[in-house]
């Protein structure tokens, strides 16, 4: 089963006070097998206009990832995110299928 994926991309303009959410979006994605790949390091924008911060978090599957999303859990961590960053963010699933490097 391919794995599930959240692909976000955020403007914190209130570093401490989203720290209350991140606090709190650990409940939720430790319930739902949430790994962060990526969280906020070094990047480059060679197309489009993408936020300050990528983030990309792992799940077993497409499921987890978007019952995470849909949880109460998460729905808590929402409510201390208000006001503090804006966030653009995809759930998908992985791709298993062939690569450039396949034959």
């Amino acid at each position: 089963m391919a794995k599930g994926y959240w692909v976000a991309f955020a403007d914190v303009n209130d570093p401490e006070g989203y720290k209350a959410y991140i606090a709190e979006n650990a409940k939720a994605f430790r319930k739902y097998g949430g790994r962060f790949l990526t969280r906020g390091g070094k990047s480059e924008a060679p197309e489009g206009k993408p936020r300050s911060r990528a983030v990309v978090i792992e799940f077993p599957n497409y499921t987890a990832a978007l019952e995470c999303y849909h949880s109460p859990e998460y729905a808590a961590a929402m409510a201390l995110r208000q006001g503090k960053s804006v966030m653009d963010l995809a759930i998908v699933e992985g791709y298993a299928g062939p690569q450039p490097t396949d034959s």
